[in-house]
């Protein structure tokens, strides 16, 4: 697709309908597509913004249900794309069945070439607008996840969650084990918002049963022994802004009770205190515990769950994202080298193995330290496994518990395509020559891939 004309795809399995849209639509450069798979992998190449599509596609033209297999595809893979399906005059049905599943619009065969090119030309602009106002919006309110290194689908996603609830006041419970980056992430939310407050994070499993309900709500002028003034609690300190509750199901019981309370009224009472005070406040809460575990056990209050899992986000462990343990690696050295306004380092080929073979049971908090270790202890321009003091790895047990030869190959390219991006910090000329492949090669396996 060149820079100075719109991009288009378009699905057509008649070849002579094809050409005529084509010549229609010449003021657009276009692709073309005749049946679900080569149109995926056009798509996937070029990620045109507008789609023209018929819902009667190979094997089946006499049925729609590979059309509409392609278009949930396509809106899954980018739904940000404007498609416009081409249906039959007598199936008003699925034009309105395909408008509800994300398409932008239908028109009936035969198709006015004006009112087509119309068409996509509203909706190439309607994408514009929007990719526009996306833009503004960053600049507005920065990238809320731009601390966040990773290449993997499931953090991506965990991500992509959080900058969509950023802009609403939903409580928000972030799930994962410790040292998976909870805390950046309710850093991310709360800077994502437009909330003008502070962030203030408490860990509610370091601080005494006895000292913890002082320290969240806060305590009147003589309200204990050595109570010489009144203090405001964390509650009020995040007025206007988000208060993260890290390691919240160590919360004890009579506290759940009162930050029930507080979230069903919004207002606190001090220790002390017959004065109901109004906060507006965004909770989030985090853990590393199974919570519906704890409330089958009775310790942890259904009520509360409830309360606190407007939207739950799932953090993964590092051992499940392919790639990131290296990636960051990378990412760490620079920043320990620009601290200490030293050369950047680089990995050996042994740490490397050492890095992706360690199980990371204390998540990237514990790569964090590792990498600050081999930084400190390496002995001119590079890391090596000697450096890191990692365990020598065990070999892997075999698996057959998954023999479907599509999966088997997708994982394998996965994995290895990720693990070569990582080894070589992302670049991606690097990476091909590692991978023994041609760059164009690389890309539309990344694509194909959706590795982000």
């Amino acid at each position: 697709m060149s820079a100075t004309q719109p991009g288009l795809l378009i699905v057509e399995d008649d070849l002579a309908l094809q050409k005529q849209l084509k010549w229609s639509l010449d003021r657009f450069e276009s692709v073309t597509a005749d049946d679900v798979n080569s149109a995926l992998l056009q798509f996937r190449r070029y990620k045109p913004p507008v789609v023209t599509m018929d819902l009667g596609l190979p094997p089946d033209q006499d049925s729609v249900s590979e059309g509409f297999r392609l278009l949930e595809r396509l809106l899954e893979i980018e739904p940000a794309t404007k498609i416009i399906v081409l249906t039959g005059q007598n199936d008003q049905n699925n034009a309105l069945r395909a408008i509800r599943l994300g398409a932008y619009d239908f028109l009936a065969k035969p198709v006015d070439p004006e009112v087509l090119c119309l068409t996509v030309e509203r909706a190439y602009r309607l994408y514009e607008l929007q990719q526009e106002n996306r833009r503004l919006q960053m600049q507005q309110h920065g990238d809320a996840t731009g601390a966040v290194i990773t290449r993997a689908p499931a953090m991506l996603k965990a991500c992509r969650m959080v900058e969509r609830v950023a802009g609403s006041d939903a409580t928000v419970l972030l799930l994962g084990e410790s040292g998976t980056g909870k805390e950046v992430l309710a850093q991310a939310l709360h800077d994502a918002s437009k909330r003008k407050g502070r962030f203030v994070a408490i860990n509610c499993a370091a601080i005494p049963e006895t000292l913890l309900e002082s320290e969240l709500f806060g305590f009147e002028k003589g309200a204990f022994t050595g109570a010489t003034k009144t203090t405001v609690g964390k509650i009020e300190t995040a007025n206007g802004g988000t208060l993260m509750l890290d390691e919240i199901g160590d919360l004890p019981h009579p506290l759940q009770a009162k930050l029930l309370r507080f979230l069903q009224e919004r207002s606190i009472e001090r220790l002390g205190g017959r004065q109901e005070i109004p906060v507006d406040v965004r909770i989030v809460g985090a853990t590393h515990q199974d919570l519906r575990a704890l409330i089958r056990e009775g310790r942890f209050r259904e009520d509360l769950y409830f309360r606190l899992a407007e939207i739950v986000v799932d953090i993964p462990p590092l051992r499940e994202r392919e790639g990131d343990a290296v990636l960051l690696s990378h990412a760490f050295l620079r920043r320990y080298a620009s601290e200490q306004r030293r050369p950047v380092p680089a990995l050996s080929d042994d740490a490397i193995r050492a890095i992706e073979a360690h199980a990371w049971p204390g998540n990237v908090r514990e790569l964090q330290n590792v990498i600050k270790r081999a930084f400190i202890m390496a002995d001119g321009d590079r890391v090596t496994a000697d450096d890191l003091g990692l365990p020598q790895a065990r070999p892997p047990a075999d698996a057959d518990n998954e023999l479907d030869l599509r999966t088997v190959r997708e994982r394998a390219e996965r994995q290895a395509v990720l693990t070569a991006l990582a080894r070589v910090d992302g670049n991606m000329l690097k990476a091909a020559e590692l991978l023994g492949v041609s760059r164009p090669t690389l890309y539309d396996l990344v694509n194909r891939l959706q590795i982000k």
